[in-house]
This record gives structure tokens, sequence and C-alpha cells, in this order.
């Protein structure tokens, strides 16, 4: 396999997790190209000392100007709060190198759109991290809208939960602060989740009316003290979308106060000849309506059937490091002109639309009224 040199600005929870993924890069059996992890770059020392397992890290560094001066390095993984992006994004393909950006793409649409302008200017490769849709169940629903298997789409709905937040006593973090999150909040942390799809697939909302809600007003600081918490936690987005020349109603639902949610990332396309359902609370499972003189929903367990080939047995369940993988094979194949007919990461046209979206989204919640994406 061709080698490809990366660098990580940011070694937290992310960080490690994209760096476990490289480490297991041997269980792919349909790549060419192999991700080896170079260099990483945080603030805190402590953090870097995680990467001393990985002796392929051969560069770690406090200041992430070193790491982009390091020649050796093809492409940079940037996990970083979300007022950082821009700078950090704009660094990083000032330094000649390729981008593989975290979500939101920025902290809001004008920086969004300054980073699409660098970008198109550097003419570095870049896309966008959102991993959920390279579960098998995600993809076959994509393959089946593709294939017109719904006839008139009635409705959709695209939505992630967790309630990770509903305990009071958790500490207060960047994303509780709107300065360090942004304004839109849950949108910013996990809108993208919910946009990839319906947006690969054309179905770019025209206006929408936006319902945002915040949980708690303050939590602990980890100081022995309160923080106060300013952003959304819940955004119900009621939204018009164009399907084969129909208006169709289209749902997104993000949520970090989901009672019974650990983490669950979930689509449902419904029409007049048929639907499926999907969520990652279930990750074999395939729920596909069919309709004939009676109508029935149809439970399919799907095994391992990820976009890139794996030596896992077909039996087993993928999980949440799998489609990391997966994602990170999407992004380096089609880096390389190599991903064919294959889902592909989120591109940065496709980040500003969702930027789009949560313009529209905190408008329509400024103004308690419809309001149009774009």
């Amino acid at each position: 396999m061709k080698s490809i040199n990366i660098g990580i600005i940011g070694g937290g929870l992310m960080g490690r997790e994209m760096a476990s993924a490289f480490a297991r890069w041997c269980a792919l059996q349909d790549v060419t190209v192999r991700p080896v992890l170079a260099a990483v770059a945080d603030l805190n020392p402590a953090t870097l000392e995680w990467f001393d397992c990985i002796p392929s890290c051969t560069q770690r560094t406090t200041d992430y100007k070193e790491l982009l001066a390091n020649p050796a390095i093809d492409v940079v993984y940037v996990a970083v709060p979300h007022n950082l992006h821009e700078k950090l994004y704009c660094d990083v393909l000032n330094a000649g190198k390729d981008l593989f950006a975290e979500k939101p793409f920025g902290i809001d649409l004008p920086s969004a759109k300054r980073i699409l302008d660098a970008v198109n200017a550097s003419g570095r490769f870049v896309r966008c991290s959102s991993e959920m849709p390279f579960f098998p169940g995600a993809q076959r629903a994509l393959a089946m809208a593709r294939g017109g298997e719904f006839g008139r789409v009635l409705e959709v709905v695209s939505g992630f939960h967790h309630s990770s937040d509903l305990d009071p006593t958790k500490p207060a973090n960047w994303k509780r602060n709107s300065a360090t999150c942004g304004e839109g909040g849950v949108l910013c942390d996990l809108g993208m989740h919910a946009c990839h799809i319906p947006l690969r697939l054309g179905w770019k909302p025209s206006r929408l009316f936006a319902q945002l809600q915040r949980g708690y007003s303050q939590r602990p600081d980890g100081k022995g003290g309160m923080a106060v918490c300013d952003t959304w936690d819940n955004a119900l987005l009621h939204s018009w979308t164009t399907i084969a020349g129909e208006e169709v109603p289209l749902r997104m639902e993000m949520k970090r106060l989901a009672p019974g949610a650990t983490n669950s990332w979930f689509l449902e396309i419904l029409g007049t000849d048929g639907g499926v359902r999907f969520t990652t609370a279930e990750p074999k499972t395939l729920w596909v309506f069919e309709r004939g003189k009676e109508q029935w929903w149809k439970r399919t367990e799907l095994g391992f059937a990820t976009p890139f080939k794996t030596i896992t047995g077909g039996i087993f369940e993928p999980g949440f490091p799998d489609i990391i993988q997966q994602m990170w094979a999407a992004y380096l194949m089609e880096r390389e002109g190599g991903l064919g007919a294959r889902f592909g990461c989120v591109t940065p046209e496709e980040a500003v639309a969702s930027h789009e979206i949560f313009a529209a989204a905190l408008q329509s919640q400024a103004t308690q009224s419809v309001v149009a994406v774009g």
C-alpha cells in the first residue's frame, strides 16, 4: 500500500479515536493506501503522552505550527473547539497540506464561507468528518433512495440524539459556551450528522421552522464553582425540501437532552411504495416497508456489510471504531482518485450548506417564523 503520513492537531477524544483506526488498518482488504500517524500536536503535554504507544508518531509537540512545518506530513486532521476552526484550517492549507476537518467547518456561516474560499484558493483536497452514514444500514437506505424504491417520497426524518447532558452535575466544557461552540450550540455539535445524507441526496431544505431549546443554564465548572451555559441543547428543524419535483417534509433532530438515547443516529424515509428505517441503536437491523394488497415492515439483519471490505465476518455487527475507519478509508481513497461509486465524506460545499441550514434555524428561532434557507 502507498503510505500517507498523517498529522493530528488536537489529541483528545477524537484524535485518539482516529489514531486507533489507523492502528487497525490491516483489517481493510480493498484499499490501496495506508495512513501512518507521524505527528500530533496538543497544548496539553499529558494528552501527548498517550501517543507514546504509537511507534510511527515520532513528532509530538505543543505547537501545531511545528507539525505544519514538517515536510513529511501529507494530511492533517484537526479536532479543536469550533472557534479555532477557521484559523487552524487556513493555516493547514497555507502550509500546503491536505485537510480532514472536523464539523461544523467553522463556528458559523460567515466563517464556513471564508474557509471554503481558502480551500478553493489553495487547491488542496479537503473533506469534513461525518462518520454515521458509513454504517451498513445507512448505506442501504441511501442506495434505496437513489434507486427510487419508495415511489413518491412523503416524509424524511434525520437526526442524532444523545443524553449525556441530562445529568446536571456534569461539568461544563467548551461546547456549553457560545463563544467557543458557536451560537448554534447543538446545531454546530450534532447538526452535520443530520444533514449529511439529505444534502448528498440533493434534499437541501428550501425553508424551515425551528424549535430550539436550552437545558441547564449553569453547570459545575470543575473548579468548585458554577459556569454559565448559554448554548442551545435541543433542536427540531421542520423544513420543506424538493424531491422529484414534489415538496416533501424533512425533519431534522439534534438533541443533547434525549432521555433514553446514549448516542443514536437515525434516518427514516417514507414513500407511497416503500420506506426504510435505520438507527445506530440497532446497528445490524434495517427496517424496510413494503406495500402490496397488504402493508408490512420487514426486519433484516445486515451484518458487517461496510462500504470497504474487511476481514471481519459478515455475521458480526459494526461499531463506532469500524465506521471511523470506513470514513478514513473513504477520505484517503477519494484523495487518491479511487473512491469509485462508494459514499464519500462531507465536501466543503456540503459543509457550507449545513451552516446555511443552521443560520436559518437561528433566525427562525429568533423571529418565531418560517425562514428561507440559503
